[in-house]
């Protein structure tokens, strides 16, 4: 399946023109690919949160928490929408054709899906904040190389994950911010 996005061109001449972008090209057989991919990031991330449940609750009743924290409502939300944004990509690069590129980017996936998964189990349940900033910083690193590995198979799988990279900035300074005040 190919999905386009198509509008009308501003100015046209009498014949009428669209302009369409390519958003993502599915073929039929490649479906399961996409949801194991996406459902194992998902899933990651879902036990993680479900691990770090209670943590998360006396995070939110006693830390004192930096400038700009969201809601907790947020969280869930944008890290499901992250960590399928994160499938989707992985997906890509699967279906490349293989090349050590494409093997470094699936390896940094996985690796970089793992220090995910032990970051809430730090923050929240440890209340290590220190450590969890630390535990952060290489986290963020390893997204960059891993975007950047994808980019060397598939560039739109390495765009979405500019989102997860964007976040981890953000949460770098929320877990920074957090440390000190704690």
């Amino acid at each position: 399946m190919i999905l386009f996005l198509c509008s009308p061109v501003k100015d046209s001449p009498p014949v009428f023109r669209i302009s369409c972008y390519r958003v993502i090209i599915m073929k039929r057989s490649n479906r399961k690919v996409y949801l194991l991919w996406i459902l194992l990031a998902e899933a990651v991330g879902g036990l993680s949160g479900w691990l770090s449940r209670r943590g998360q609750r006396e995070y939110t009743l006693s830390a004192v928490k930096p400038p700009l924290s969201p809601p907790p409502l947020v969280f869930p939300i944008v890290w499901g929408i992250l960590y399928a944004l994160m499938g989707i990509g992985a997906a890509r690069v699967y279906l490349s054709e293989k090349s050590s590129d494409r093997s470094r980017g699936l390896n940094l996936f996985v690796i970089q899906l793992a220090v995910n998964f032990f970051w809430s189990l730090i923050f929240f349940n440890a209340q290590a904040y220190l450590l969890a900033l630390i535990w952060l910083l290489v986290l963020w690193g390893l997204v960059y190389a891993m975007i950047r590995a994808f980019s060397r198979t598939d560039i739109l799988a390495a765009r979405l994950q500019v989102l997860y990279l964007l976040w981890l900035s953000f949460a770098l300074w929320l877990n920074g911010g957090t440390a000190y005040l704690n």
